[in-house]
């Protein structure tokens, strides 16, 4: 990937990614390293030097350590004793295949509750993160991608919030399904296909539809799957 060349302060200078001003200092540098680990300019397995960053960023450590710490959270990065950061590897076929076992069990049962369970508000919520979903296609790619992957991952939550079963939503969370799925490649068919799957679920769930729910959310898993899968084909 081309670097470019930004600004971070008026008398700082660096390369690669470009990045916006945001209100907080740590969420601009969190940013800048998720787009680089989404989009594999830090490659899965691949030493994160703290240092390099540094000077690469314009940035002191604080910044950096603290973004490390979240994006460890979500199992992008892995810290290991005396060595560092790196880069989580990218899951394979085995764990693609177990990941989908597991969603297929939870979420179309976490949606069949939360056509029942769901409040105006939350379904209010829901259209919202769909429409910044299909908003973000027009932006540069490896930003929207990396963007979508984000909102996806709470339009999930959402609805396994609003089945009203906290160990389902817990056990989704802590996978960080969709991190970890968008990061295996890019195809401009992953964002446009889900964005009409996740129109039937919000239908359905409008509906108070319970068995319609729980048949989109399994129609959904299975496409996702399926368009995945074709990473380890190629």
């Amino acid at each position: 990937m081309e670097a470019t060349t930004l600004v971070i302060s008026d008398k700082r200078m660096v390369t690669p990614t470009q990045l916006k001003r945001p209100t907080r200092l740590g969420d601009e540098v969190y940013n800048a390293l998720y787009e680089q680990l989404m989009s594999r300019q830090i490659a899965p397995g691949g030493r994160i030097s703290v240092d390099r960053l540094v000077r690469e960023l314009g940035v002191s450590q604080t910044p950096i350590r603290e973004a490390l710490s979240r994006l460890e959270a979500q199992g992008l990065v892995v810290k290991a004793h005396l060595i560092g950061y790196s880069a989580a590897n990218q899951m394979d076929s085995a764990r693609l295949d177990q990941l989908y076992e597991l969603r297929l069990l939870l979420e179309p049962f976490a949606a069949r509750r939360a056509a029942s369970n769901m409040t105006e508000e939350a379904h209010a919520t829901l259209v919202k993160l769909a429409a910044e979903m299909q908003a973000g296609e027009a932006g540069p790619q490896v930003e929207a991608y990396g963007r979508f992957a984000q909102l996806d991952s709470d339009f999930h939550d959402l609805i396994a919030h609003a089945s009203g079963n906290e160990l389902v939503q817990e056990t989704l969370a802590n996978l960080h399904t969709h991190v970890h799925l968008f990061r295996l490649f890019y195809h401009a068919r992953v964002t446009a296909d889900a964005i009409q799957e996740h129109q039937q679920i919000i239908e359905a769930l409008a509906a108070r539809d319970p068995q319609a729910a729980e048949t989109a959310m399994r129609h959904h898993i299975e496409r996702s799957r399926g368009r995945f899968a074709s990473a380890f084909e190629r």
